[in-house]
Parts: C-alpha cells; structure tokens; sequence
C-alpha cells in the first residue's frame, strides 16, 4: 500500500480533491460535482479524480457540509429533550432579543428545535456549585423513559441544570437511556457550561445530527481499503477520529471553512503576512475569516441558521453570495442572493436546466469565465444560455445584456465588501492593514474588485486556490479543543481549583490523541481565558493566559479590555471560561517550489472581458504554470488553470512566487 494523503471537501457545488504524495513533493488537485444524497461516491469519484484507487491511499481528511446545510435547511428530526423539572421550556424561551429588531413582519424567533410534546421533565436539582439538592431516583429515570418510548423517537438530549458543575445525574441519566434510544447526547460533554439555553440549544443539535453522521461514517467503513484509515476535518480547524465525530457531530458545523482557514494561517506564517482576511468564494455562500497575528480567530458563542450553537469554532461570517446566486428585481431593485441554483440545476451556464440569472451567468457573458472550459471535469459551459438568461433580466431593467452582467457584479461585490468590513471595522480593525486571500472557485474572479471597494492593496491567490480548503484537509493536525466554565473572581483566587480543573480538561482531551498513536511528549497545548469585570454579561478572550500568576492574569485582561473597548477600569475581575486546545504534531511542512516558465509566456488565447467600470477591452489569458517567478505583468489579463480563473483589470498588476502564489497589487487610485 502508497502512503498517499488526501484532502477531500465536499461543499454544496463541487468536491475538491488535493493528494499528497509520500514524500509530499508531488500534489495533485482536482474537482467533481458534489453528491448531496450520496457523499461517500462523491469521495470515490475525488480519488479516482486524481487517478489513485481507494488501496493506493493511506489516510483521508474530508470536510464536509453535511450539518451545516441541515442547520441552514432546518432539516431536523425528532428529538426528545429532558430537562430539571421547570426547565424544559427553556429551548423556546431563549434569549428575549428579537432576530430583526425593526421587521416586525418576521416572526420574532426562529421556530424552538423541540416541540413542547417532546419536552420531558425530571425530578432532580443541583445548587449552582454542583452541589446535590434533589437526588435523580431510578424511579423517576423509568417514567421518563416509558414516556419517551411512548412518542417513538430514538434521539435524545438531555440537559440538567447546572450539570456543568456535577455531571452525575446527567451520567446516570444517560447511562440508562442508551440502553433504549439510539441517539443520546449529554450536555455536560458537549458544553460544559454556563448559559442554560446555549447549552440546550448546543445540546440538542448535536443529538439531531447522530443519526445521519453516523449513518454517513458507517457508509465510510463499508466504502472504504481496509488499511485506509478517515478523520473529518472539524469547526476549531483540526482533524477528529470518526469515534468522536460519531458521538459529537455538531463539531462539524463549520468543518469547510475551518479547512480554508487553517490552509490561508499556515500559508500566512510562510510568506510573513502578519493579518489576513479569507475570502473563499465558493458556488452558494462567500467565507470570511480574520487571521490576527497569524492566528485564525475562534469563537466559542456562534449562530447557525438562527440557531445557537455554544462550541469552539473558527469565526467564519458566511453571506449567501457565491457563483450560483440567483439575480432578480424586487421592488424595482436589483438584488443579487441569498437564493442559490445550487449544484442542480445550477446556473444557467451549466445546461443543466437552470433558468434563472445567477453571478457565474453574470461571469460568462463579461467574458471572465472561458466558454471553452468543463468545470469539474463534467460540466461543460454553455455561454449562449448565460446570455439568455442575462438578456431577459436586462429587458426588464431596461439594460443591454452586458449593462446587467456589470450591475450583477456590482451589486454582489458590496455585499461581499460589507461582509469583510464586518469583520475588521465594525470590531475596531484598519481593514486596510490586512492582506486578502482569495479562493473558493470563484473568489480569484472577484476578489480585486471587493479589495478596492475595501482599501485592501495587496490580494494573494494560493496556489491550489480552488481547492484550497481541501489543502487545509489535507494539512490538519489532529487537534480537540473544548471550553468549560470555571467561574472564580480575583478576589477569592483558588489555585489548588483551577490546576485541578486544568489538569483534568487536559487528560480527557489528550485521551483520544494518544489512543490515536500520538506520544504525550509530541502534544502541544493551549489554553484562552475568558475574562470579564464582575457583572458584565460577556468575557474578552485572554491567549496564552498567566494562570500561575493571577496579578499578571488581571494586567493581560485589563490590556485587551482597553485594545477593544478603549478603557480598562481596573476593578475585581473574575475567570470565567477556559478554552483549551491540544493538538497533535503538524504535517504541513514547506511548500515545496513550483517550477515556472524562464521567459515572458505569450498568452494562451485572447478575448473580450467587460469590467466592472463598464470598459471593454481584448484581454489576454496566461495559462498560470507558464508564468516566470517573480516577472510582474500588468493588466488587463486573466490567469488561468485547470481549475480556477483569476481577473485581473486594468492598471493590477500580478506576480508569480516559486511556490506558485499570486501576489496582486491594487491600484487604489
């Protein structure tokens, strides 16, 4: 058997492939459609993709987008929940916010994850310190469970007050429903924290994901060479044995962007950029990610589809706006997503049925995209329908066919542009001091354009753009991280307590590493505190915290409080959370150098591209391998390989590095 590596994401459009040989010197990309109904042949088609057989490969890392699209699609099954006596309503009562403060014409909140029917109580109550007050009988386990038997589920969350400080009625209480229902999740090992309905909400969509994650891992085992061994790239951008996944599937909520996140610090940290934005523009959604210090931004307090979800993930602002976003007028405006055509039918310039004008339709008639092109290796274009469905939105808009294909990209580069101000000035971040890089298949096409509107000067263009995610896969560590509530005010600091509490988190997280193979010594933790002044309702993130040193601890809080806010009060403070991380040895490694062409490449082709100024202009189009290192070319001229297309306007100009990046310089003039 080869020791062949493979990086495999399945996004919502198409499957992305990167293999890495033994040695890690030769990689292959390469792009399918996706699958959403059969996955697992979405992954035998990638590796056939790039031509190796399933024996000839040693380890698989796959993102995938399985629980992401049921969260956003609300496609959940039954779940029974069973809550502390007076709690069960908790999952609908929430947080008393509405989701649209001034559209009183939406509903208020999003539908609760649990009808009251399959809202179950239990006589049992703990103090707030974990302390028992009312104990969990046998008795009282028996009735709940006939009751649940009664309405024919066969999942179940359960979530106990206060049982991040005593999980022992929660174990108890799990113990004996395994033996009855199929799916059982504890809140006390997936959220071991404060926030009641955070944790419940956590609690309960990651029971809802079982069963189809576990149906999915099983469809693996049977698939899969006997000797291949599969991890799942997970939301805090590691990689996760399928026995983890299998028992906490919500990990996989933000498992694609966590890949190209991980894949844009890693690609940072070698070229020395210091702050970086991602913006991975894929066929239905465009991905940001703030890298700070050569750090991808984690989040522990995240919304998904309206739904809350209390776990460490990488801190992605997803907007529906990607190449399959349908165009249409409402109310006489122009606007341009969320709707998506998706994989099926897709674009119209997919000729697979499509009718409606999406951005990539917008593309092929402005000339970015070559007509001559099969995306994915089967989807051949058809410019001529793209035309057609651009021209009949024109007529309506009283616009020639190239007019509404520049306002398309208009409209939808504002709405990307606001999307990276969210995340960099709207959070007191000069977004003018970041870098952008730009992948996802169609991020390279737009992505000058979004920097200009932004201020942004400088673009890079990985290579494997394309499949970049994928190379994030493929490049993972294996890694787990968890944050639990500690709950301790400076002013009755306990050592002896948090060492303890340390020191137990770090064992039952180095657990399934080193059941995995991994020697304690080669493991590398973490810690990020979670810090706030005594009655505020949110803690400032505190990395590499001076746990030994509580004077010192107070001086790092009081430092980040006044870089965030503008003040520091210097007033009791308490620790509230802890986020630890341990990860395993990384693999990624040096890039290794790309040989690229010795003299100035004559383009490949020429043809006429209309840019966002609404100027037209016969462009020449470089095949992106043939490019000489470090040779600076001016636009306008579009790069192209197999996989992907990079636009670059007027007055742009672009060079090649000897690992095959793109280095865009923006004219802001």
């Amino acid at each position: 058997m080869s020791e062949w590596r493979l990086g495999i994401d399945i996004g919502g459009t198409f499957t992305d492939v990167i293999a890495v040989s033994p040695d890690g010197m030769n990689r292959r990309s390469a792009k399918v459609p996706s699958k959403p109904a059969e996955p697992v042949q979405a992954i035998v088609e990638a590796i056939s993709a790039v031509d190796l057989a399933w024996d000839e490969v040693s380890e698989i890392v796959h993102g995938t987008t399985i629980v992401t699209n049921d969260i956003v699609e609300h496609n959940f099954p039954p779940c029974a929940l069973i809550a502390t006596t007076g709690f069960s309503d908790s999952i609908e009562i929430g947080r008393t916010s509405r989701r649209a403060l001034y559209r009183l014409d939406l509903p208020p909140k999003v539908e609760p994850l649990v009808p009251a029917a399959l809202r179950f109580e239990v006589q049992e109550r703990l103090f707030s310190d974990g302390t028992v007050l009312t104990e969990l009988t046998e008795t009282e386990i028996d009735r709940v469970i006939a009751e649940i038997k009664k309405t024919g589920v066969e999942t179940v969350a359960v979530c106990l007050l206060h049982a991040f400080q005593n999980p022992a009625h929660e174990i108890k209480l799990g113990d004996r429903l395994a033996q009855h229902f199929a799916n059982v999740s504890l809140s006390h090992e997936i959220s071991p924290e404060i926030r009641e309905f955070e944790r419940m909400s956590t609690t309960v969509l990651n029971a809802m994901m079982m069963g189809k994650i576990r149906a999915h891992l099983q469809r693996i085992e049977e698939t899969k060479a006997p000797d291949s061994r599969v991890h799942l790239m997970h939301s805090a951008s590691g990689m996760a044995t399928p026995e983890l996944i299998a028992e906490r599937p919500l990990m996989l909520a933000m498992s694609g962007p966590a890949a190209g996140a991980l894949a844009t610090t890693e690609m940072a940290r070698a070229l020395g950029i210091k702050n970086a934005l991602t913006f991975d523009m894929g066929g239905t959604t465009t991905d940001v990610c703030l890298i700070v210090d050569g750090r991808a931004e984690i989040a522990a307090n995240r919304e998904l589809g309206g739904q809350r979800i209390r776990l460490p993930m990488v801190a992605v602002d997803s907007i529906g706006a990607g190449g399959g976003s349908i165009a249409r007028l409402v109310s006489g405006a122009l606007e341009v997503g969320p709707r998506s055509a998706g994989a099926t039918p897709g674009p119209a310039c997919y000729g697979k049925g499509g009718v409606l004008p999406t951005v990539s339709d917008a593309d092929m008639v402005l000339g970015y995209l070559n007509p001559a092109r099969t995306l994915g290796g089967s989807v051949p274009l058809q410019p001529q329908l793209a035309e057609e469905v651009i021209r009949a939105l024109g007529a309506e808009m009283g616009f020639d066919v190239k007019e509404a294909a520049v306002g398309i990209t208009r409209v939808v580069h504002a709405t990307m542009a606001r999307a990276l101000r969210k995340a960099t000035v709207e959070r007191g971040l000069d977004i003018r001091s970041f870098d952008l890089v730009a992948f996802g298949g169609a991020g390279p096409m737009h992505a000058v354009e979004v920097a200009r509107i932004c201020g942004i000067r400088k673009i890079v263009v990985p290579m494997f753009s394309s499949g970049f995610s994928a190379l994030g896969c493929v490049d993972a560590a294996m890694s787990y991280s968890r944050q639990f509530t500690v709950s301790m005010k400076s002013r009755d600091w306990d050592q002896g307590r948090l060492d303890a509490l340390l020191r137990d988190e770090i064992d039952t997280l180095s657990k399934a590493l080193i059941e995995a193979g991994h020697d304690w010594e080669s493991l590398r933790v973490t810690h990020t505190a979670g810090v706030r002044y005594s009655g505020q309702s949110y803690e400032t993130p505190i990395h590499g915290p001076a746990f030994a040193d509580p004077d010192q601890l107070g001086a790092q809080f009081d430092a980040a409080h006044k870089a965030i806010y503008g003040y520091s009060t210097g007033e009791t403070w308490e620790l509230m959370t802890v986020r630890t991380e341990v990860t395993g040895p990384g693999r990624g490694g040096e890039a290794a150098e790309i040989v690229g062409g010795t003299v100035t490449p004559a383009p490949v082709g020429w043809r006429e591209v209309t840019f966002e100024t609404g100027e037209s202009a016969k462009t020449p189009v470089f095949a992106r391998d043939a490019l000489v290192v470090g040779e600076v070319l001016q636009g306008p001229l579009i790069v192209e390989d197999d996989w992907s297309t990079v636009v670059i306007p007027p007055r742009e100009t672009i060079r090649r590095d000897a690992t095959g990046n793109l280095h865009i310089e923006v004219d802001l003039q």
